[in-house]
């Protein structure tokens, strides 16, 4: 069995944001329907101060396939040191069947594309219809990746962002406009927030980033930095009678906001898996004031999901090259 591998220009030429978010719900649904094996990942912290690399692996029963992702951060001499970026990605994809390596493929743009498609999923899922207006704190690649997303799924009038940085957010704001045409108003994270009908946090804070009396009632928050015991975006006094909705509840209530909200108390209401909404299983908004928190700390099963789904696409469209990983004599 051969093995295909598919360099990060290659992956760029595959990926589909629409085809990324059908292979993000499916996997939803199917960690929700007993079709997934995922372990507690593992990070380990290196230096400089700040580096990491993560391993993240899943089991797709239904599918029969592993996938295995290394991610790397926090590297910020890489650029000048070793001419490498600071942030890496690698998946290794397996065939469930045989424990053969089907692929080895670029992570770092698949992740970032999977990790917006289940910001869409959930605001698909949860906001108001009538959601237009959208609000981004934190103006990185995530945050870009998240409004690609949006706009697959509604239709977007304008964005307001906020950042620390006033050349990211100068940046951020022209590419928005120049990519999509779309509208885009910097202000402040309280200005930002209280505009918002759909509120997207991609920072990497260890505090209250969003305060909760500047959320209005009906908004939808998509809350995508904090990953890691320690992080926090959003004040736990937000949680108090939102919807709370989560992507795995045992990676929220360790790594995500979730676990802060946990702590002090305001968590009141039930934590909902996404998936189990999208089967059905538990419903979703109740009505159109209601504050809706998507606490995702992203799920290995994702990875598995639009890995296959690329795999796919590579062998249907001849893209990539194949070699013999195990040798003749195997």
């Amino acid at each position: 069995m051969a093995t295909l591998l598919l360099t990060k220009a290659q992956v760029r030429q595959l990926l589909r944001m629409t085809d990324v978010i059908t292979a993000v719900e499916a996997a939803f649904r199917a960690f929700n329907s007993d079709q997934v094996a995922q372990p507690d990942y593992m990070g380990l912290h290196l230096q400089p101060k700040g580096a990491e690399i993560d391993f993240k692996a899943a089991l797709d029963r239904a599918g029969q396939m592993v996938s295995l992702k290394a991610s790397s951060g926090g590297f910020r001499d890489n650029p000048a040191q070793f001419g490498l970026p600071n942030g890496m990605g690698t998946v290794l994809l397996f065939d469930a069947r045989n424990g053969a390596l089907a692929c080895a493929m670029d992570g770092s743009l698949l992740t970032g594309y999977r990790t917006g498609a289940a910001g869409a999923v959930s605001a698909r899922a949860l906001a108001r219809r009538d959601a237009r207006r959208v609000g981004v704190i934190g103006t990185g690649t995530q945050a870009r990746m998240q409004i690609r997303a949006l706009r697959e799924v509604l239709q977007i009038e304008t964005v307001h962002a906020a950042s620390r940085s006033a050349e990211g957010l100068a940046s951020f704001c022209a590419e928005m406009q120049e990519a999509f045409g779309l509208t885009v108003l910097p202000g402040s994270p309280q200005e930002v927030a209280e505009a918002a009908d759909i509120l997207i946090t991609t920072t990497r804070a260890t505090g209250v980033v969003v305060h909760a009396g500047w959320v209005r009632p009906g908004t939808h928050v998509i809350a995508v930095g904090a990953d890691q015991a320690g992080k926090q975006e959003l004040d736990p006094e937000l949680f108090r009678g939102a919807r709370i909705v989560v992507d795995s509840f045992a990676q929220c209530a360790a790594k995500g906001d979730l676990q802060h909200a946990l702590r002090h108390g305001t968590a009141e209401g039930p934590q909902t898996e996404l998936g189990e909404i999208l089967l059905g299983q538990q419903p979703g908004r109740s009505d159109d004031a209601q504050i809706t928190i998507f606490d995702s700390t992203g799920m290995a099963i994702q990875d598995t999901a639009t890995a296959s789904a690329l795999l796919s696409r590579a062998r249907a469209q001849g893209i990539g090259t194949f070699f013999d990983f195990l040798g003749q004599d195997s």
